[in-house]
C-alpha cells in the first residue's frame, strides 16, 4: 500500500499518514527509507524506534539540519502523538522533499520494537 501511495504523485502536497503496520513495512521494504525522530533527546532517550535519527524539532537548528536531507530518499517520520511528525512532515514538502510519511498514532501508538536508554 506505501508503495502505491509513494509513487502515485510526484508532486505531493502533504505529508503520507501511515497507520502502525504501514510504517513499518513502508521502513522494511523501501530501500530509501530514512526513520526520524522530530521529539526532544529527552523523549529520544526515554523510547525510540530502532535505527531512528534524531532532529529535534525545537532545536534552533532544525530547519539546517532537514535543509541538508538527500532530498531524493523516502523520510519516515515520528513523534509522540503524530502531531508534530505531521506538521514537520508537510514544511518538508513544502522544501521540495517528495516523499515525505508520518506515523499516524505517534510512537504511543507504535506496535513494533521499541528501544530505551538504561
Amino acid at each position: 500500500m506505501f508503495r502505491e501511495l509513494l509513487s502515485s504523485d510526484k508532486k505531493r502536497k502533504t505529508v503520507i499518514n501511515l497507520n502502525s503496520e504501514d510504517f513499518e513495512n513502508g521502513l522494511k521494504q523501501d530501500e530509501n527509507a530514512v526513520l526520524i525522530d522530530v521529539r526532544t533527546e529527552m523523549e529520544n532517550r526515554m523510547a525510540r524506534i530502532p535505527n531512528s535519527l534524531l532532529i529535534d524539532l525545537m532545536n534552533p537548528d532544525f530547519i539546517s539540519k532537514i535543509d541538508e536531507l538527500d532530498r531524493s530518499k523516502s523520510y519516515y517520520l515520528y513523534c509522540r502523538s503524530g502531531n508534530r511528525s505531521y506538521t514537520v512532515g508537510n514544511q518538508m514538502i513544502k522544501m521540495g522533499f517528495e516523499n515525505v510519511c508520518h506515523l499516524l498514532p505517534g510512537i504511543i501508538g507504535w506496535k513494533g520494537e521499541i528501544e530505551k536508554d538504561i
